[in-house]
This record gives C-alpha cells, structure tokens and sequence, in this order.
C-alpha cells in the first residue's frame, strides 16, 4: 500500500477558500494556529496536528549556555557613562576591565538517542563554557559539547548524566519532501516552550548565501528567535529538518524560515558522534552558475570557475579560472551550487573526473581530492595552534550585509572571538565590522592581515570598529 502523503496541492479551492473566511491564514509575525478545528476535506488533509505534535514535543528541548564576556559601557549614550577618551586610553595602555558571566537562553535542541545526544545549531552554543538544557518535563541537565560543524551551523551535544527513558525524536527524511507539503515546527521563540507552528514547505534547496552547502527547506510555518535548532516535523511526526534562520528586516517572523535538511544533518551528526568534527574532500576551487555560452545546450547546468586556491588539487591539476565544468565523475551536474556539496562528500585522496569547457574545447582532468583544510581566515602563532590575537574575520558581502542588516560591505567582519584571548579582553565581539588597523583601511581579509603582520610581537594594534550604528576603537596587544 503506498504511503499517504498530505499536500496543500491536493486543497480544493473551495477548501482553500474556508482557510481564509475562517482566519486560519495570517501574514506578519503572529504565529499560525494549530489548525485544530478545521475539518477533513477527504484529501488527506489532517484535521488536526496535535498528534502529530506529541509524538515530538517530549524530545524537543531548550538550550541555554553560559558565556562570559567584557562588561557592556554604561546604560545610556554611545559611550554610556565613561568619557570616551578615558575609555580609549584605558583600554590602549592596558587596564582589563572586570569580566561579567551571562546567562542566555538561545534556542532549542532534538533529542536523538537514548544516550542523551541532542542535535542543535551551532550558533546556539557557540563559544559556551556551560551548556543547560531543559527537557519537556521541565527536569534540567548539564551536557557537554560532542562536535560542531560551522560550514552547516549544527552541534551535537550530549547530557553529562545517565538519564532512563528518554524520548527521542525519529529521523525522517528530507528527499521525500515536496513544495506544498504539511510540516509543524516546534521550539522555544522567545523563550516561550514548547510552541507549535503549522505551515507548508514552500521551497526545496534554497540557497541564501548561508555557505558553500546551502540546500535550506524553506517554509511558512513561523519560524522566530528561540527556535534555532528546534525540528521541522513531517504529519508523520518524523524530524525533516533542523530550524535554522528565518529571513526578516525587522527580526520577526514574515513567513519565511528555513532548516536544514535532515538528510545532511544525518550526515554530520554520524561524522560529529565519531570524530567531533567534519572531514570533507576540498579541490580548492569556487564556482558560480555558469552564463549563457556559445556551444552550450539550452537549459544546460554548468559551474564557472571563479577562483582557484594556490598550491591546490584543482591547481595542480591544472584547472583555470574560468573554466566551466559541466560533469562530475561522468554525471551532469544537477545544480550549479551542487558541485561543492558533491566535492564534499568524496573522501580525500579519491581521484574524480571533471568534464570542462575551456575556449569552447571540451577537456576531461582528475584530480585528486584533498581533506578540506582549516580555512580560518585568522592569524596563527608560529606554531599554528592558536590565534594570536583571538579572533577570526571574513569578508563582508553583499549578501551577508543583507542578512545582517549592515549599511556597508566594506571591512571585515568578526565572525568568531576566542574566550579570554587579546580580542576578547579589549571587548571585540562577534559581528563587530573591523574598518581600519592602525589607521590603515581595511576593505579585505587579505588587508586586515597585511597590517597586523606590519606589526611587531608585543606591539598594541588600534582597531576602528563599527558596531551598529557607532564607530569606536579598541586597542588589542599581539601575543609576544
């Protein structure tokens, strides 16, 4: 007997139509009700999602993590109560202000084994020193950090006691998903536990510019701050996807969320449980959709070279920037920005063929894959183990200054600060937009890094900063 599947595409007009008189479909932020009362229209529409809901609810949990950071200035103003000069030349000659610990309740968790695994997002726990989380039953536990995965944004984590009878969430699956389908997310959005959203999925493989693996199930069910690494459940009641980010300019849900795909959170989470961190084949290119070219069938996928890394696989094989690859390992490519994830997967030291497209010519080249290499665009000692004044950077794009709301692409921003380290006790934060070193302009990783090196070990670097909508300066002191 073939599996039912519920579909908006199977809604009837008339049935549609019901939706709206009855105030069942909203706009904005207000959350969707649960649908409880609509009745079936002989489609296979459930009449209601509670029992969908219950079989997930016990194993969705709230996450919260205790971080210490750099006191706040004062409580009023650009500079709150501290001169600015004052608070410039206290933090140029090296007065360390005192260190205040936080307790922030940041989003949701899916239980996953018996064990007390739980996957979330990464940005849920990033940079945390505790880790709380909070079960259905409202019983609380400490749970340690498993592995992380920032290229996809998931964590796993795991609860440091033995706990019996824990319920876990069951993994469904991702491919089977069609546009229109029913899917209920559950969280915590703004701390309110255990809330449940309703909607369809309203896209597949969404690229938003989140990373080089983008393939986000997009959906209408609301989808608000708290409800990062929280389920996106099929009417099955199975996990299809980990919540995620939701595309907003004013930080409320408009109907338009995101998750990843459970189909590649399987994947990282078997990797995370076994070695605490992703191994992915890397040949050192980057590709965009190739354009219209002479020779090309119409409808054609095809991936432009756009950069090669020195000393790479892809370089050593000979491949050039502007190539256009057109097959992998024989096959078409099924989306342009499906080569990196398909890179991705093969293991390293596989060799694979790429058809390509050069001068019009068509070529075949192998290429040995390599293991992905830490790509953190940071300064390194001489030993290469830590970053010599705690922080890590990348290039402001067009895209990211959309997400996050920026007025300018210029700069670099700093997308990670290591506990205790220079950055972190001048007061450098995370998403703080670094414009100038030492007087000197920074529009490029590669600028921010040339003025740091110009400088000695044990010399202080005066960074302009942009944080919001005020410019400051922080004065940070190279390890010597």
């Amino acid at each position: 007997m073939a599996e039912k599947r519920y579909s908006l595409r199977a809604l009837t007009a008339t049935a549609l139509a019901s939706f709206v008189l009855a105030g069942l479909i909203f706009h904005g932020p207000a959350e969707r009700p649960l649908l409880a009362n609509v009745s079936t229209t002989g489609e296979g529409r459930p009449a209601s999602f509670a029992t969908i809901a219950k079989k997930t609810m016990p194993a969705v949990v709230n996450i919260s993590t205790t971080i210490q950071r750099g006191p706040r200035t004062g409580s009023g103003g650009t500079f709150g109560g501290l001169d600015p000069f004052e608070d410039f030349f206290n933090r140029f000659f090296g007065e360390t202000p005192p260190r205040e610990t936080l307790q922030r309740s940041l989003g949701s968790g899916i239980i996953i084994s018996k064990d007390g695994e739980i996957v979330t997002n990464y940005h849920v726990v990033r940079n945390a020193e505790a880790i709380r989380v909070k079960l259905a039953d409202q019983t609380e536990y400490d749970a340690r950090l498993v592995g992380k995965d920032e290229r996809t944004d998931l964590a796993l984590v795991k609860i440091t006691k033995v706990v019996n009878n824990l319920p876990v969430a069951k993994w469904g699956s991702s491919t089977n998903l069609d546009v229109g389908d029913w899917v209920v997310a559950i969280g915590n959005p703004f701390g309110l536990e255990q809330t449940v959203t309703a909607g369809i999925v309203s896209a597949k493989g969404r690229v938003i510019g989140a990373g080089p693996y983008d393939r986000f199930i997009q959906t209408d069910a609301s989808i608000n701050p708290g409800n990062s690494g929280g389920p996106l459940i099929d009417v099955q009641g199975e996990v299809v996807g980990v919540n995620t980010a939701i595309f907003s300019q004013s930080g409320g849900n408009v109907g338009i969320g995101f998750a990843i795909p459970v189909d590649l959170a399987r994947k990282v989470v078997d990797q995370l449980r076994k070695n605490g961190r992703v191994v992915r084949g890397w040949l050192g290119i980057r590709v965009q959709d190739a354009t219209q070219q002479a020779g090309f069938p119409r409808g054609a996928v095809a991936a432009q070279v756009t950069d090669v890394a020195e000393n790479s696989p892809a370089a050593a094989a000979g491949i050039r920037t502007g190539d256009v690859i057109v097959e992998f390992n024989g096959k078409p490519l099924p989306k342009a920005h499906d080569l990196p994830s398909m890179v991705a997967d093969s293991a390293p030291g596989q060799k694979i063929t790429l058809k390509l497209m050069r001068d019009k010519l068509e070529r075949a080249v192998t290429v040995r894959v390599s293991e992905f290499p830490d790509e953190r665009e940071v300064l390194t000692q001489a030993d290469g183990k830590e970053p010599e004044l705690g922080l890590r950077v990348q290039k402001v794009t067009p895209e990211l200054s959309r997400r996050q709301g920026l007025s300018t692409t210029k700069g670099v921003i700093v997308s990670e600060v290591q506990q205790g380290s220079p950055a972190d006790q001048a007061g450098v934060e995370v998403g703080d937009i670094i414009r100038e070193v030492n007087q000197r302009p920074v529009n490029s990783v590669k600028d921010f890094e040339q003025s740091v090196r110009q400088s000695k070990r044990g010399d202080r670097l005066l960074l302009l900063v942009q944080r919001g909508e005020n410019t400051v300066f922080f004065a940070l002191k190279r390890k010597s």
